[in-house]
């Protein structure tokens, strides 16, 4: 008899490790465990996604035949940690060895190789590229854009292809999805689901334990089983899929999800298949029922970029969340857990993320973390938060987004230049500057955006790595032909703000 691992994102009746073994001898091991709930301060919402979705898993398996050894937080026998759970249950069951899926985190996959029990790991194969696979794309190549691997899978996936040509003719619609924010939003966005008794008892339990962690564990509204987000999803590509590509990027004071489609929780748990999410969306475009830009710009996010940062978080291996390719170190402001900031973006990105641990890739992109970047926030601090306050967030998703595509930590590997823009991107895509105490308009004074004087501070200070970086040439030519005297107000004013900020001030 061995002992079967199903982690808390790893909720996939195909999962590989439950393939491998037999339900009529081996025992599944699921467990709530302090050590995973608290590792970083979770979001309220996600433990209480995790555990209401485990929960449920396991009755699925029960009703499938398996016999589940379920360790609930409150436990008085609780170890408090994956292999303490296993280690007590496989002297319980006299269990012969575990059998687990890879987790998706180092941190785990380190304490489960040390374990004193003979253990089998199994490669996740929910993911539609393995570790060798990418390894074989990314080998020789000098940079390893997301671009090509993207084609690739659609090309091993079949999805949008007629035959051997991309639908449409064209492989990426991007140009097509960056309009601004619209007058109005005709759609109400996802799905929300009433909390039956198993997730109240989740909810009650999680009020008691981590009620002081950031974030609003009420109202509660995620789907917490298969059944559950596969009706929000086609919730979605009736309602909202239509113009996802449309307004992608665009962000508006009063609607926190435009078009988006919220599966990613969904998905990185477990409940979502990502071809099946795929093939669903591409379906409707088959139909006529979405265009092609709006199809493909989501399975690009989902085949294409899920895929692909993946692929670099194990190829890098488990420094890379340490990485600070230019040395910031400023101390993540109390505005990042909701004290009070004159900037209105900020204030709805994370208050958004209160609410809802939930934010969507621009505002994670261009509002949070693009003022990380221009204001020189430490990436490891940086990158906790993230992993900390998003539903969605593991680390080999985070990381990469983060200490790659917005912090520039990773010295290049993801992006080929920094991520970083003056409020006038905000301004475009959003309404966000005009209910705000700064002047998008002013590029210096009491009034003037942060963004704007912010911007001009990095490239200053990391001229000598950016100057002969041919994607910012124009930026740098821009900046000397600036007189000295406005040059200088500009870097006086930036310090000033930082240096309020570092001093705990409201900014």
């Amino acid at each position: 008899m061995r002992l079967v691992l199903v982690l808390g994102d790893q909720l996939s009746p195909n999962l590989s490790a439950l393939r491998k073994c037999d339900k009529a001898s081996d025992i599944v091991v699921m467990a709530e465990v302090a050590d995973e709930a608290s590792y970083v301060p979770h979001h309220p919402k996600k433990i209480a996604f995790l555990f209401a979705a485990m929960r449920k898993f396991a009755d699925y398996l029960r009703r499938d035949g398996w016999q589940v050894a379920y360790t609930r937080l409150d436990d008085p026998n609780n170890t408090g940690t994956i292999t303490g759970e296993l280690i007590r249950r496989a002297s319980e069951h006299k269990a012969a060895g575990v059998v687990y899926t890879e987790p998706g985190e180092w941190r785990l996959i380190a304490a489960l190789g040390d374990m004193p029990i003979k253990s089998h790991s199994l490669p996740d194969d929910r993911f539609i590229a393995s570790h060798a696979d990418f390894d074989a794309w990314a080998e020789g190549r000098k940079q390893l854009r997301m671009e090509y691997f993207y084609r690739d899978m659609r090309r091993k996936t079949g999805l949008l292809m007629d035959g051997d040509q991309p639908a449409g003719g064209k492989w990426n619609y991007d140009h097509d999805n960056r309009k601004p924010a619209p007058d109005s939003v005709d759609y109400a966005g996802p799905m929300q689901f009433t909390p039956d008794d198993t997730v109240e008892e989740v909810l009650d339990l999680v009020a008691r334990r981590f009620g002081n962690n950031f974030g609003d564990l009420h109202p509660f509204w995620f789907a917490t089983d298969t059944g559950q987000a596969r009706q929000h999803l086609a919730h979605w590509i009736k309602g909202g899929l239509p113009k996802f590509g449309d307004y992608q990027d665009a962000m508006l004071n009063d609607h926190k999800f435009l078009y988006h489609g919220i599966v990613g929780l969904y998905l990185n748990a477990g409940l979502l298949d990502p071809l099946e999410v795929c093939q669903a969306a591409e379906a409707a475009y088959r139909v006529g029922d979405a265009p092609l830009n709006a199809v493909e710009g989501f399975i690009r996010q989902i085949i294409g970029w899920r895929e692909y940062v993946r692929g670099i978080y194990f190829r890098e291996g488990p420094d890379y969340v340490t990485r600070n390719a230019l040395g910031h170190s400023r101390k993540l402001p109390a505005m990042y857990w909701g004290a009070p900031t004159k900037m209105n973006c900020i204030a709805k990105a994370v208050g958004q993320t209160r609410t809802e641990a939930y934010a969507h890739h621009i505002q994670r992109l261009m509002v949070t973390g693009n003022f990380a970047l221009l204001a020189g926030l430490a990436p490891a601090e940086v990158h906790e938060w993230y992993l900390a306050v998003y539903a969605d967030a593991y680390e080999w998703v985070e990381a990469p987004n983060v200490i790659g595509m917005s912090l520039f930590a990773d010295d290049g590997i993801i992006a080929s230049k920094p991520y970083i823009s003056s409020g006038n991107y905000i301004h475009k895509m959003s309404d966000y500057c005009g209910t705000c105490a700064y002047r998008v308009q002013d590029k210096t004074g009491a009034d003037a955006c942060p963004f704007n004087l912010l911007y001009w501070h990095f490239l200053d200070r990391h001229r000598d790595r950016f100057k002969g970086n041919p994607r910012m040439g124009n930026m740098y030519r821009i900046w000397d032909k600036m007189d000295a005297e406005r040059r200088d107000q500009v870097l006086s004013e930036a310090a000033d703000f930082l240096s309020r900020m570092d001093d705990g001030q409201p900014v």
